[in-house]
């Protein structure tokens, strides 16, 4: 499973014109995943994310979690966060998950953080979205579950 996080000062999502989702301060979370992953990298994942001290505490260190700022996480599923553009000049995605196996991990992650007590707001699987991110700091990470 692969996460990209932004903290955000807010985050929506659109379908066409219609709104699927937003927050206000907190964590723009896209979410991939590999035909291996399961619930061990889901769990591993959903407390990395909600206890990840990303947020400024009041000397402008980051010490605060998302818990601890009682954000908002915004969940986007991205199955192109495993594109392999090795080889070529268009992305391969053999690394990504099918659908019907990479789904039901994206809801059980974002079950594990709405049990967490994180409000979570989603895209829509499988659609075309606009995701319209307010990156705060610009603090953008990278993780991983193996």
């Amino acid at each position: 499973m692969r996460v990209l996080l932004q903290r955000v000062q807010s985050g929506k999502v659109t379908v066409g014109d219609r709104l699927v989702g937003a927050i206000g301060t907190g964590l723009v979370i896209l979410v991939g995943v590999a035909p291996t992953d399961g619930e061990t990298q889901a769990q591993f994942m959903a407390d990395k994310v909600v206890n990840l001290r990303i947020f400024e505490d009041a000397q402008g260190k980051m010490n605060l979690s998302l818990l601890d700022v009682r954000g908002s996480a915004l969940v986007v599923s991205q199955f192109t966060l495993y594109a392999d553009a090795r080889k070529g000049r268009r992305p391969s995605f053999t690394n990504a998950a099918p659908p019907d196996q990479a789904r039901p991990l994206v809801e059980r992650f974002i079950t594990l953080l709405a049990e967490k007590s994180v409000p979570v707001q989603t895209g829509e699987f499988g659609a075309h979205m606009l995701v319209d991110i307010a990156n705060d700091g610009p603090v953008t990470i990278w993780l991983e579950a193996n």
